[in-house]
């Protein structure tokens, strides 16, 4: 779906580079524009912003009759126009800074993308491709519309933009997207944060529960890529720490009551009390009203980042079941100064401010009389005058006490102000760029913001360290959270410890334990939680210190088990680790029935093959067509088809080493053979002409043996070089299947099983090449056409064959080469030797030297 919305947006990009209209006066016209709620800015450069102002979007039908009406956005949300906000001051403060991009004055493009992907990506083409109507600067000189984007705040969003800004190399900086997969430079190249990736948040949890001996939990995670992403690398981190993961369960995309109601009944029958959530609230919200209807109570909550601070959960209905929660959040800053300049805001008729204009209408519980967009409530609602007082209102949007996501908007766009400022001062002739060059203000690209980006390294007025690494990950600094009960019986969110991953002695976890609540009748933190039902691989096992009757999860193999974990699994009542079961291509089963009764198929037809050959040896069929070279080729073909036996079984170090060695050395004595034919084949027909009367000399039964035997050779030197240098052995493969060892035989060199098969693959190129040429040769001479069609079937076997054996699993590839060597073996013995045999066995008359001779005379 990514690469899908992602291609999309490519061809939506260059639809409006190809079809803008170029008018006779030179002026280029785009062709439309989106609806888009933002707020602007002019300036001497323009930084983008991404914000998600409205919770919903509304689609309207596509009749497609007449124009589609544009989406329209529902549901403001207050905190998120803050952090819009936010980012205006930090412009407005670098501006006013004379030490700081002086005689450069920044503007801002920032928009809306009501939480939809699809609005977000219209909102990213008009900040990468203007909304300007018309220009007429044909050759676009001059800085682009935008030279960096603040945002998108959603992991999901920046994955599918920032694959595209990245093919342009335009700066991309997030304030909240925090998935691990946007670490990887070659994926997103442009793309950088201020907030620390999920790999870091996931550790720190595993801190916490290794600070408590928190060692048997259960997870929960959202269906998108913030939570199967974090999800994938909370199991690993916690099996390195020894702990154990109960359950696991995917919070519905749609809030499916059904599926909500089995996650709860997964908690309720689960021993862990102890659950790990990677959440936003709009997923966690209905489980937790379910929580509360069916009155689940006695777990110990850890809470991600995206939900640790939401305030949709402190209500006095969940503090019996949420209260004590502990929870990761970004590191909190201050701001100075922008709780005065929130309330200096005012509206404008601008409709490019319509986000103000928009913001002031739900702040109020008023309408614009014009420019705005009633909606439809029962009763007139007054009319705003632009004038009425922020003082007097107390909602999230002045709530400045808690600076987080906003907190990260402004260094974000700092950064960029410092990225620029460095670019600024570059010297001609000591630049970074080609020819010692700097980068041109009058004429800036963005990939050289990205440069200048990557090296930033400034400390905020509130104190915090601001750079980022190679995979444009900020530092991880967390604060720890706490859920506690407040005087009104509602929950209070306070900080009780930091988690500092960029420490100068390593990874750092402060807690004040004296200032939590915990919620659990001792008031205590459960220090260790008895077991009762293990995972698959591990056992249970009375823990030491503990009670008889409570036992832990050790992995098997630990201690007296073995010392090899990847040999033993639990047993079905998980108290004993037992070995293992090994898979491999076996003669008892069916698929290995099958493949060894085709192989002795075949080799019985080619000794069929052989004895109706000797028995007519002497009649033209035969005779014309090289009956020696017949005799080898049905030779070398029984040999691939017996060589099949050596792949089936369980893999020992002599099958191993025989089983490529057999099947490399068998074929290309068979491919050999046919080249050799083919070129008979050409000899006689050049020879039958003046000009090649000697062609004959040099093809004569000494010179057809030793070129088979010579180019024979060469594939037994480079198996002999393979199995001396890096020889195939037995290898127990549990990487498959963690239930089970896949017994397999490991290539040792892939250079050397890449240079068998390349030899071959060569001599049936050239023998298929040869073939083809001289298909067209006279009827009696009709072996090329034969020979033409058999390579064609070897050919397309082995081509389809690299592929499927690559991406068959465990046995399966075994049974794919297999079914490739029975494959191109039938394929050359039905093709080259049917007709022969159809006419000795069927129709003896036409096997005559005059029926052979007169279809060359009517030929000719």
């Amino acid at each position: 779906i990514e690469m899908w919305i992602t291609l999309k947006f490519c061809l939506y990009l260059s639809f409006n580079c190809i079809s803008a209209s170029v008018l006779s006066s030179g002026i280029c016209q785009l062709q439309g524009h989106f609806k888009l709620n933002g707020m602007f800015q002019d300036g001497d450069l323009i930084i983008g912003g991404l914000f998600e102002v409205h919770f919903l979007t509304v689609f309207p039908e596509l009749s497609f009759r007449k124009e589609p009406e544009p989406p329209y956005c529902e549901q403001f949300d207050m905190a998120s126009f803050q952090q819009a906000q936010t980012m205006v001051f930090a412009i407005d403060e670098i501006n006013k800074n004379p030490n700081l991009l002086p005689n450069i004055t920044l503007g801002y493009y920032l928009y809306d993308n009501c939480v939809k992907l699809g609005v977000a990506f219209r909102a990213a083409t008009a900040l990468v491709s203007g909304t300007e109507e018309s220009f007429s600067n044909v050759n676009c000189a001059g800085p682009p519309p935008v030279i960096a984007v603040v945002g998108d705040p959603g992991s999901t969003h920046s994955i599918a933009i920032s694959s595209v800004l990245g093919l342009f190399r335009v700066p991309m900086v997030s304030y909240f997207a925090t998935c691990s997969c946007l670490s990887d430079r070659k994926k997103y190249p442009s793309f950088f944060r201020t907030i620390p990736s999920d790999a870091f948040q996931v550790r720190a949890m595993v801190q916490i529960l290794k600070h408590f001996g928190w060692t048997w939990v259960g997870l929960l995670y959202s269906d998108d890529d913030y939570g199967i992403h974090a999800s994938q690398s909370f199991h690993q981190d916690v099996q390195l720490f020894g702990g154990c993961v109960d359950f696991s369960e995917m919070l519905p995309r749609d809030n499916n009551r059904r599926d909500i109601h089995n996650i709860l009944a997964v908690i309720q029958a689960s021993t862990a009390r102890v659950v790990v959530v990677f959440s936003t609230e709009a997923y966690l919200l209905p489980l937790m009203d379910e929580v509360a209807l069916q009155n689940v109570t006695g777990r110990q909550w850890i809470a991600s980042e995206a939900w640790a601070t939401s305030p949709v959960f402190h209500t006095q209905r969940l503090l019996p079941f949420l209260g004590g929660t502990l929870g990761i959040a970004i590191r909190r800053g201050e701001i100075q100064g922008l709780r005065e300049f929130l309330y200096y805001l005012r509206p404008d008729s601008n409709p490019r401010n319509n986000m103000v204009r928009i913001f002031w209408e739900k702040m109020f519980g008023c309408n614009f009389e014009t420019g705005g967009r009633k909606i439809g409530v029962e009763g007139e609602r007054k009319v705003c005058t632009g004038q009425e007082d922020l003082r007097s209102t107390n909602t999230p949007y002045t709530d400045v006490s808690e600076l987080r996501a906003s907190y990260n908007a402004y260094k974000a766009v700092f950064a960029l102000a410092h990225a620029l400022h460095e670019l600024m001062q570059c010297e001609e002739g000591r630049g970074p760029f080609i020819g010692n060059s700097c980068a041109d203000i009058i004429n800036l690209q963005p990939w050289q913001v990205v440069h200048y980006l990557q090296k930033v390294n400034f400390t905020t007025s509130f104190g915090d360290h601001v750079s980022f690494d190679d995979n444009g990950d900020a530092l991880a600094i967390y604060d720890v959270m706490n859920w506690q009960p407040n005087p009104d019986g509602a929950i209070r969110v306070s900080t009780v410890g930091v988690v500092n991953e960029g420490a100068t002695e390593g990874r750092v976890l402060t807690l004040d334990e004296d200032a939590m609540f915990w919620n659990f009748e001792n008031k205590k933190p459960p220090h260790s939680v008895c077991s009762e039902s293990c995972p698959p691989g591990t056992r249970r096992a009375r823990k030491k210190g503990l009670p008889i009757c409570c036992f832990d999860c050790l992995p098997c193999g630990d201690g007296e088990i073995s010392n090899t974990t990847d040999e033993f699994w639990s047993n079905p009542n998980k108290d004993q680790c037992v070995l293992k079961e090994v898979e491999f291509l076996s003669y008892e089963e069916p698929l290995g029935i099958s493949l060894t009764t085709a192989s002795l198929l075949g080799s019985c037809f080619c000794a069929l093959v052989m004895v109706i050959f000797c028995h007519h040896r002497n009649t033209p069929v035969v005779r014309a067509n090289n009956s020696e070279l017949s005799f080898l080729l049905l030779l070398s073909l029984k040999l691939c088809f017996l060589c099949v036996l050596l792949f089936i079984g369980r893999p020992q170090l002599w099958t191993c080493q025989l089983r490529h060695a057999a099947f490399g050395i068998s074929f290309v004595l068979c491919v050999s053979s046919i080249l050799v034919k083919t070129m008979v084949v050409i000899a006689v027909f050049k020879s039958s002409r003046p000009e090649g009367k000697n062609a004959m000399k040099w093809f004569g039964a000494a010179q057809q043996r030793g070129t088979v035997m010579a180019l024979t050779a060469l594939q037994v030197v480079i198996c002999t070089v393979w199995l001396t240098t890096a020889s195939p052995t037995p290898y127990k493969n549990s990487q498959y299947i963690n239930s089970k060892i896949v017994y397999e035989c490991a290539v040792g060199s892939v250079a050397g099983f890449s240079m068998l098969l390349g030899y071959i693959g060569l001599l049936a190129a050239v023998s298929f090449l040869l073939a083809f040429l001289a298909r067209n040769l006279p009827d009696h001479f009709n072996e090329a056409k034969f020979i033409t069609f058999s390579m064609l079937i070897f050919c397309a076997v082995w081509i389809a064959f690299v592929p499927a054996y690559v991406s068959s699993p465990g046995k399966y590839a075994v049974a794919v080469e297999t079914f490739a060597i029975l494959a191109s073996s039938f394929g050359l013995l039905v093709a080259i030797f049917a007709p022969k045999c159809y006419i000795i066995l069927l129709h003896p008359e036409r096997n005559t030297k005059k029926a052979i001779m007169g279809r060359a005379t009517q030929n000719k």
